[in-house]
């Protein structure tokens, strides 16, 4: 701690040459006194102009003469490396304090770099253990500080020692942040050297850490890198725990440094930022940055020549220097360009290929490199080869993944700070509150909002009539209002399909009713189960008839749920592309929500996905697996809810599907009073019309409901705006003639009872038309003639005998002997006799049906035409509308 008494000396050079190699500041002994340490006879100490702690003294030597070497008071000597680091000149006057040190002021590890006095001279070898009983012995007592520098002589060569790490035992409270200790008896010293200064240090035993690092610690905010803590975390302590450690404690724990690391996540979330961050962070060869792409050549073996020449200089390092040799970083952007699977391309060249072999050679093949650390980057890792993501290639495998909301908070402060240290942020701007609207937006899009959201209040100063008026740059003022039109413009890769969502309810959406209500309560009961539920994906399948809003139901649900990620696959999206394009289009779809915290999938028409066909059936098999397996597949860290919806769910059963959905609800049409409900909320209709139009639809799908309404619109033509929001009501003689000429169902049910009947008629008919009348009764027309032996020429066997009719033939009749001529083992009589009695019962049996059948027929045609003339008829004429057209209209 500095005392209060401040004294202003003038500096002077050094009495004598040799004092300068002994580390104090030299002065007059009336000054000395001034410096001295309170209980202690023998230590001096002051600081130096506010950057260093001196040990002072006087030349009391009487090998000086005295006269010539007398420093006279206010007049302090220094050295040349101790005025360079003070920054003055002999002459000049320099601000002296007194220094008391606190409690526990002793340094336990001192880290210091050797270079020769005049460098390039030689090479030396030091040994550690000596030259640290050396510098104790000499500056035992001293204070020194970190980036001082320290003249020396040892063995006859003169030294300088440059403090890079003061470590005490006190706390960094007591020394007001800045390291610096006091030398002692326990003090250890690391000793490092450079491989160009010709210093080699030898038995240096228990260093304290390696110089990897430039910075003894890392700001991640001042390196430009937000949200990506935890990943940081995580490459320190897989890829340079084992090298910030001495050599001799890696060698006597058996462990190897990892040689590559992968950084791969969805596009824009600071893969190449943070690889180009650790290679400006590593103390050692400037990193070297490689396109994938780059590496490529059109002759054959340059692409591999390449690939060897960014290992050349490592490879000499190590030749030459050993395990002393510094990191080389090689960081390789877009690998899966040049890296993909073996075997995967079709070219005939074999480049690809040739590409990774010859990187696992280099990486980890007989003359494997230790002082490489290979950094790719990638948005495919399916795309990679297998063998180079094995321990020992790239083995350490960090996902770069979207940022959560306090990362954003972090990246939007750092593309706002420079606005904000020069007064352009307004003081309304809420980062906090821009950080919570902008889910699943990455860095790379979140510096496009803030890059969008400074146009705005440039623009503001910008006068288009005038591109050489001056700007007023006190007036720039970047405001909430600005980064809030920027969210507008600026959309999120990830983020949820507005547009879509919107266009499957061009109209909104309406309350239903109170069935429809309920399916919407369970199915959002399953969304706020995705929220806290571990077990993913839940998964909700609607069916019911065409128009019965589905869709607009799955999209009000994905609207309503707020979740960051929702998408929609259609057969629209996919209109025109090979089975296995869409197969990889809807696995890329569920991949994609695994990346989101939150996703909702939405497969709209299941069945027209599969490409089902109902004549045949025809379907895709190979869609229909890539469903299964993405319904059933289940992702770590992601909570996802797949909403599914089709008209033909009894198709799903049959093929397995609806297995693989948890919930399965039932969306009804409209009834009456759901009809009811939902004009009063369109209000098209007077409250009259309303009650009158919704009786007659009972049982219609709401889309086709719509479509009645627009078109009564168009045929009224009374107002251009869209029916939904012009004041004028609609007519509702229109719409009863809109209704009768689509063929509502109203009308085909009326058909379709008659139809049946018809078809039952048709079928009797069919049937008796095999009876032939004759003068025994009805006779059934044999497909073949009957034999002589089953019945006399020219006649037919008869259902009903009459009384002129001979009396049946008797069994001995039907069943004749076999002769001799015949052998006297003929069996024709046996096979004769069962096929009469067999066409005996068929008689019966299609008698019956074309009695039951035609009786049927007729009893159905009375049915359905009192059904239909007691309702239809009597609906009719109670809700036909009044004017000229009441008596066109029918239902």
């Amino acid at each position: 701690m500095a005392d209060s008494s401040v004294m202003k000396m003038t500096v002077k050079t050094m009495p004598a040459s040799d004092l300068a190699f002994t580390n104090l500041a030299y002065c007059s002994p009336s000054d000395l006194h001034s410096f001295a340490v309170p209980g202690s006879t023998d230590l001096f100490l002051a600081i130096v102009g506010e950057v260093f702690v001196l040990s002072f003294s006087y030349p009391f030597s009487l090998t000086y003469d005295f006269d010539r070497f007398n420093i006279s008071d206010g007049s302090i000597a220094l050295n040349s490396i101790q005025r360079r680091h003070a920054r003055v000149s002999a002459g000049d006057n320099v601000y002296v304090t007194r220094f008391i040190p606190p409690e526990n002021f002793d340094l336990t590890v001192l880290t210091v770099d050797l270079e020769f006095v005049r460098k390039g001279t030689k090479n030396e070898q030091i040994d550690a253990t000596l030259l640290s009983t050396q510098l104790k012995k000499k500056f035992i007592n001293q204070v020194l500080t970190v980036s001082q520098k320290v003249t020396f002589e040892y063995h006859g060569t003169n030294y300088i020692l440059t403090v890079n790490r003061a470590v005490i035992e006190a706390d960094e409270n007591q020394t007001n942040g800045i390291e610096r200790g006091m030398i002692g008896n326990d003090t250890y010293f690391v000793f490092e050297a450079s491989n160009a200064s010709g210093i080699k240090i030898v038995n240096q035993r228990e260093s304290a850490t390696s110089k990897i690092f430039k910075e003894k610690e890392f700001n991640l905010l001042s390196l430009g890198i937000g949200g990506l803590g935890a990943e940081f975390i995580a490459i320190f302590r897989r890829a340079f725990t084992s090298r910030l450690l001495p050599r001799d404690v890696v060698n006597r724990l058996g462990t190897k440094h990892v040689k590559g690391m992968l950084l791969f996540g969805p596009p824009g979330t600071g893969k190449t930022l943070m690889a180009r961050q650790i290679g400006k962070m590593l103390n050692g060869k400037e990193p070297k940055i490689v396109n994938g792409p780059e590496v490529l050549s059109k002759y054959v073996g340059e692409t591999e020549k390449n690939v060897r020449d960014l290992f050349a200089d490592a490879e000499n390092d190590q030749r030459t220097l050993g395990d002393a040799s510094e990191l080389h970083v090689i960081i390789f952007d877009e690998i899966d360009a040049i890296c993909k699977s073996r075997g995967s391309t079709r070219d005939g060249t074999g480049v690809h290929d040739g590409i990774v072999n010859q990187l696992l050679t280099k990486i980890d093949g007989v003359e494997a490199l230790n002082n490489v650390l290979l950094i790719g980057m990638t948005n495919r890792k399916d795309m990679l080869d297998e063998a180079l993501l094995r321990p020992g290639r790239l083995e350490v495998h960090i996902e770069i993944s979207l940022p959560d909301e306090v990362g954003r908070l972090q990246i939007l402060q750092i593309h706002t700070k420079k606005m904000k240290d020069n007064s352009f942020l307004s003081p309304d701007v809420n980062l906090q509150e821009l950080a919570a609207r902008t889910k699943n937006y990455s860095g790379a899009e979140l510096e496009g909002v803030v890059k969008s959201g400074t146009s705005y209040a440039l623009n503001r100063q910008l006068s288009l009539e005038d591109l050489t008026k001056a700007v007023d740059e006190e007036n720039i003022k970047i405001t909430m209002d600005d980064f809030l039109q920027a969210l507008l413009e600026v959309k999120p890769a990830f983020g949820s399909a507005s547009k879509d969502l919107d266009l499957c309810r061009p109209t909104g959406f309406v309350d239903c009713g109170d069935r429809q209500k309920l399916i919407y309560e369970r199915v959002m009961f399953l969304v706020k189960q995705v929220k806290v539920n571990k077990r993913s994906p839940l998964t909700c399948l609607l069916h019911g008839p065409n128009g019965s809003g589905k869709t607009a139901l799955a999209a009000t649900i994905a609207i309503d749920s707020d979740f960051p990620y929702v998408k929609i696959v259609s057969a629209e999206a996919m209109n025109g592309l090979h089975e296995s394009k869409k197969c990889a289009h809807i696995t890329k779809v569920f991949e994609d929500a695994y990346k989101s915290p939150l996703s909702i999938v939405i497969l709209d028409d299941i069945e027209r996905l599969l490409g089902y066909t109902a004549i045949g059936p025809r379907f895709s098999d190979e869609i229909l697996q890539t469903l299964l397996t993405c319904l059933k597949k289940s992702p770590r860290g992601s909570k996802l809810l797949v909403l599914g919806t089709t008209s033909e769910v009894t198709f799903l059963k049959s093929v397995g599907l609806c297995k693989a959905f948890a919930a399965m609800y039932p969306v009804p049409l409209l009834s009456s009073e759901d009809a009811n409900k939902v004009l009063k909320q369109l209000n098209v209709f007077s409250e009259n019309d309303i009650e009158e139009v919704s009786k007659a639809l009972d049982g219609i799908p709401i889309k086709q409901l719509y479509l009645l309404m627009e078109m009564a619109a168009q045929r009224d033509g009374r107002s251009e705006e869209p029916v939904y929001t012009r004041k004028e009501k609609l007519d509702i003689t229109h719409f009863w003639i809109v209704f009768r000429n689509l063929h509502l169902k109203s009308s085909s049910s009326s058909i379709f009872p008659f139809t049946i009947t018809f078809l039952v008629l048709f079928t009797g008919n069919s049937l008796a038309g095999e009876l032939r009348p004759s003068d025994h009764g009805l006779q059934y027309q044999f497909s073949s003639p009957p034999t002589e032996s089953h019945s006399p020429p020219g006649k037919m066997k008869s259902f009903f005998g009459d009384s002129h009719s001979s009396p049946p033939p008797s069994h001995s009749q039907l069943l004749p002997k076999a002769t001799a001529a015949d052998g006297g083992d003929d069996d024709s009589w046996w096979r004769d006799g069962a096929g009469y009695r067999r066409d005996h019962v068929m008689r019966h049996v299609f008698l019956a049906a074309s009695i039951i059948c035609g009786v049927s027929g007729v009893a159905l045609l009375v049915v359905f035409t009192l059904i239909y003339f007691f309702r239809y008829r009597k609906h009719n004429h109670s809700n036909s509308p009044t004017g000229n057209d009441s008596k066109e209209i029918r239902f």
